[in-house]
């Protein structure tokens, strides 16, 4: 799986103009799962992402996890981060999962963060959808596992 982790004040998704989840201070999870993807994927993914020390301490540094914060997860499904981009300039998405998969594996991902101990709220699988951010520092990790 490849996720995009954004550390936000705050993010919503709207879905025909009505915003349908948000989140306060946090994680925006940017997530899609690739062909070759399994559970064991999306829960080993969503533990890191839970463990990852990307918010200031006392000192300034990054060396605390959301769960240390107390913050929360906006979690959304994006295949394009399957993009293969190696050939032309219209990237191809054959690498991701097909959508039953897609969306199996990313509910999984969203329920083993929140099983971590991150609340989390989800975008819509498959929809079309604005998503809007506030990236605080900013920060953005891009991550495979």
């Amino acid at each position: 799986m490849k996720a995009v982790v954004q550390r936000v004040t705050e993010a919503r998704v709207d879905v025909a103009g009505e915003t349908v989840r948000r989140t306060g201070p946090g994680l925006l999870v940017l997530v899609c799962a690739m062909q070759d993807d399994a559970e064991a994927n999306a829960e080993a993914l969503a533990t890191r992402i839970a463990k990852l020390r990307i918010f200031r301490d006392g000192e300034g540094r990054m060396n605390r996890s959301v769960l240390d914060t107390g913050g929360s997860a906006l979690v959304v499904s994006q295949f394009t981060l399957a993009a293969d981009t190696s050939r032309g300039t219209r990237p191809g998405f054959s690498t991701a999962a097909p959508p039953e998969t897609g969306e199996r594996l990313y509910e999984h991902f969203a329920a083993h963060l929140a099983a971590q101990g991150v609340p989390v709220e989800t975008g819509r699988f498959g929809a079309d959808m604005q998503v809007h951010l506030v990236n605080d520092g900013p920060v953005t990790i891009p991550i495979e596992r």
